[in-house]
């Protein structure tokens, strides 16, 4: 089991236990942060900086050459989205700069309402931005669909490379994407050879410079595409094309500053609105992207050899972005860009890629960014002036191209989103960026409400009964044509109904409840069934209401109601958590503690089965057995299919499972949906309170010492592990017994359990803890100790001892808290008996990307996964009592070699 669990080794700080007389148990927790620590600048950070600086300069010219913006408001964009946004913004390695999805509207923006003004619509889009993010809606920016999302920067990639391709080709390009693509054909008759050259060498440069082979290639492909292309281009035209129009950064004491708007409020508020969407949207988005490589880097895997930006060794994972932070540092760094006379900034994928593939570990190395570019406009300002107009349109009219991603349109084409991606670009392109993500929207409103009101309802008469099926949702909508069909059926008639659809609203449940009571009361039969055609309900009566279509998971008894024996009334057939009580070691048949509590009118039998008062003792049996053959039902015709192929495959080949994994037999645990493990993958040991028995104990408790022996000589398992639980009834009863307690099977086996209690009482071992928090109670200490106790007990074992000396073997102590369906992992120097603190650490809901080699989330019915088939498991001794196993049970499965 691996799991994302963070793990102290300096235990300095509570190696000793609290006082016993004051009676305060002191919390466990991790030591303070450090505060007030340097700014420190790692050298993977130094160098990372110094490639995204490479990137950015080229890449800031070209878009204020595309935004028709003074050149210089790029390097000054460029150096506040470093410096400011990577000190202040909430994702450490995204690198800001000028906005990329906001080139068609600024350049339109300076058209109608000049610089200055446009520098003022910047400041009030992010003072816009920082209200938005003190208000915490940056995590609502996301809940737009992905294909409005993506077919906005694509449409805005469109837009960019038509105004490009005319720079490229030695014109100026149009006012609109419309115009530039109409004025094309005319612009191809005049050409001059000049500016095509020389864009169509910095593309085959950018396209080949990754590219290139040997090791040669690898040396020069440290120097980043963009830097290398316009380089290049730009030599090649100092000597080949001296009169090429050229870079012209004017004087700084000619900068302009922005004025306050001049113009109809409306259409200003507009621009501000505008100009907030897509830088918002366009940073968020680049945010989640930084999040993804940086765990995909953690987790080792680099990028293909062919990217433009060297790839770095495995780094530490950086925490994740912190979205309305990186918000409010997006929105303060366009208004100081608005006030200084700067583009308008947002997070960069390309700039921010290359900063996570480079090697950068904190956000130093944005900031650091930042500082070069400032350095540069100051001191480059001679060299950057021989760099050609087209070299630059050519670069960022590839960026344009790559906002149109393949994988996107892949993704929206399966998700059968196309139509709304193909729209939001057409608007975009062809009325402009707030219109297209307004026709988006219409678009995909229109898209949902279709498909929630596409119901198709079919009737076929098959003699004795009629099938309904129903394909699709049933809301309100379908009602009218629902109705329809239920009319059409003869009034007491059998039928079944197919539900082939994930929602059903009030309104059709009424009408489907309402015929169905109707059915029933004239003596009709209604059964309910799923597209595989397992019953999944039945239409609840006044007095019982519990069963309902969409009831989930929950252990609860439909079929048991007067006057309907045998008729299962009941969501799903499978066992649910709380409804099998499981002992596979040790005596099993006298230990009623462990189980959920019955239900109110049954008492326990001599047997250890539930019977009922009075003389009915016989329909309890029935009713059990009944449940069992609906669960092993559900599990043949849910289950099975799906693992037939992976327990066809190790019926071949033998079990190898990786652990043993040795937990109490209380029926709330289910071993399997805990792990998340299936077939093979762990050898079960359930007794009861999770009990390992030392070497040299009286015979009779042997089966837990022959499973220790099996699974680690034999099976060569990897990992132990020992699992206890919350409310552990074993541990109740340990701490209740008394001198005169009866010599029962049950307290001769919870004897073995009595050295636990007698270490939490010790005053020589540390308190078992729960990190973050106290045990409840002396039970749950117990239960914590009692896992301390039995690994100390597994390492008394002969096998066990020669294993770990050897280094192949693992011991591991779990915690199960049921209430909160919690895990809590024992800290590693504990688990391995080296450790002074016994601290369980609570284990975090990250993904530790585990592959499994079968699939069994296609399930409609969760309860269809028991433990039946998930386990290698060693039954009981056929001497436990308690209901007598299967024959054969109590044998060792014979494993291949």
């Amino acid at each position: 089991m691996s799991a994302c669990v963070r793990i102290r080794h300096d235990h300095t700080a509570h190696s000793s236990p609290p006082s016993r007389a004051s009676g305060i148990k002191r919390p466990h927790s991790p030591p303070p942060p450090r505060r007030g620590g340097r700014f420190r600048i790692a050298g993977a950070d130094l160098s990372a900086s110094i490639t995204v600086f490479l990137i950015a300069v080229p890449m800031s010219l070209g878009l204020a050459v595309a935004m028709d913006a003074p050149l210089e408001a790029g390097l000054i964009s460029a150096a506040i989205g470093g410096i400011v946004a990577g000190l202040l913004g909430g994702t450490p390695l995204q690198v800001s700069g000028p906005s990329a999805g906001l080139t068609v509207v600024t350049a339109e923006l300076i058209q109608i309402y000049g610089w200055r003004t446009t520098c003022a619509i910047t400041i009030g889009a992010g003072l816009l931005q920082i209200l938005l993010g003190s208000l915490r809606a940056a995590r609502g920016a996301l809940a737009v669909s992905p294909a409005i999302v993506h077919g906005t920067l694509a449409g805005i990639g469109v837009a960019i490379a038509l105004a490009q391709l005319h720079i490229v080709l030695g014109s100026s390009p149009r006012s609109s994407a419309a115009a530039n693509a109409l004025a094309l054909p005319q612009q191809l008759g005049r050409l001059s050879p000049a500016a095509p050259l020389i864009g169509a060498l910095t593309i085959a440069v950018l396209v080949v410079w990754p590219r290139l082979p040997g090791r040669i290639g690898r040396a020069v492909r440290r120097l980043p595409a963009a830097l290398a292309s316009v380089a290049i281009a730009t030599a090649v035209a100092a000597v080949a094309a001296p009169g090429i129009a050229r870079v012209d950064l004017p004087s700084w004491r000619s900068h302009a500053l922005p004025e306050l708007p001049q113009g109809p409020v409306l259409a200003l508020a507009t621009a501000v609105f505008t100009v907030l969407l897509v830088a918002s949207l366009e940073s968020l988005l680049a945010a989640v992207a930084v999040d993804k490589l940086t765990a995909d880097r953690a987790a080792g895997r680099t990028a293909d050899s062919a990217s433009p930006v060297p790839v770095a060794p495995v780094a530490p994972p950086v925490r994740r972005s912190d979205l309305d932070r990186e918000l409010r540092g997006q929105g303060i760094a366009n208004v100081l860009s608005g006030l200084l006379g700067g583009l308008p900034v947002s997070g960069g994928a390309v700039r921010s890629s290359a900063n996570v593939r480079a090697g950068a570990t904190s956000r130093a190395a944005t900031v650091l960014h930042g500082v070069w570019v400032l350095l540069a406009a100051g001191l480059l300002v001679t060299a950057l002036e021989w760099i050609p107009l087209a070299a630059l349109a050519a670069l960022v009219m590839v960026v344009g191209f790559q906002m149109v991603n393949y994988a996107h349109i892949r993704n929206v084409h399966r998700h059968r989103e196309f139509l709304v991606y193909g729209a939001t670009i057409t608007g975009v392109v062809l009325f402009g960026v707030l219109e297209g993500v307004a026709i988006g929207i219409a678009v995909a409103v229109a898209v949902a409400l279709h498909r929630l009101a596409r119901t198709r309802i079919t009737v076929t008469d098959q003699g004795d009964q009629h099938l309904v099926v129903v394909r699709g949702q049933l809301t309100f909508l379908a009602v009218p044509r629902l109705s329809r069909a239920l009319g059409q059926l003869p009034r007491g008639g059998d039928a079944v109904v197919e539900l082939d659809g994930f929602f059903m609203d009030h309104a059709a449940y009424e009408t489907i409840q309402d015929w169905s009571d109707a059915q029933t009361a004239q003596g009709g039969r209604v059964v309910f069934t799923g597209r595989s055609g397992g019953r999944i309900a039945e239409p609840a009566s006044a007095a019982h209401s519990c069963c309902r279509p969409w009831t989930p998971w929950r252990n609860h008894h439909c079929h048991d109601q007067p006057g309907r024996p045998g008729d299962a009334r009941r969501t799903t057939a499978a066992f649910a958590p709380g409804e099998s009580f499981t002992a596979d070691q040790g005596p099993t048949g006298s230990v009623g503690a462990e189980a959920d509590a019955p239900a109110a009118d049954a008492t326990a039998g001599p047997t250890g089965r539930l019977d009922t008062p009075g003389d009915g003792a016989a329909v309890p049996r029935r009713t059990g057995a009944h449940r069992l053959a609906s669960g092993l039902s559900s599990f043949q015709r849910n289950t099975a299919p799906l693992v037939r192929d992976e327990l066809a495959r190790l019926a071949r080949e033998g079990q190898r499972p990786s652990q043993l994994f040795i937990t109490c037999a209380d029926s709330r645990l289910v071993t399997s949906m805990i792990t998340a493990s299936g077939p093979g993958d762990l050898f079960t040991v359930r007794n009861v309170g999770n009990l390992v028995p030392p070497p040299g104990a009286e015979a009779g408790d042997d089966s837990v010492g022959a499973a220790i022996e099996y699974a680690v000589d034999v099976l060569k398992v990897e990992s132990i592990t020992v699992c206890g639980h919350s409310g552990c009834g074993a541990m109740q009863a340990l701490m209740s017994t008394k001198p005169d307690t009866p010599r029962t099977s049950l307290w001769r086996w919870l004897r073995h359990g009595l050295p636990s209690l007698e270490r939490m009482t010790s005053r020589h071992h540390a308190w078992a803890r729960i990190s973050g928090r106290l045990p409840a109670d002396e039970v749950e200490q117990l239960c914590l100790t009692n896992v301390v106790q039995q690994l100390d007990h597994l390492r008394a074992h002969e096998s066990v001892a020669r294993r770990l000396a050897e280094g192949a073997l693992q011991l591991h102590g779990m915690y199960f808290h049921v209430g909160e369906a919690q895990a809590y992992l024992l800290a590693e120097g504990a688990s391995a008996g080296s450790g002074v603190d016994e601290v369980f650490d609570r284990v975090g809901s990250c993904d530790p990307n585990h592959s499994r080699p079968y699939d069994i989330t296609g399930l409609s019915d969760p309860t269809g996964l028991t433990e039946l088939g998930d386990h290698a498991t060693v039954s009981a001794p056929a001497t436990a009592a308690g209901p007598a196993d299967p024959p054969g049970s109590g044998e060792l499965e014979r494993t291949s070699a």
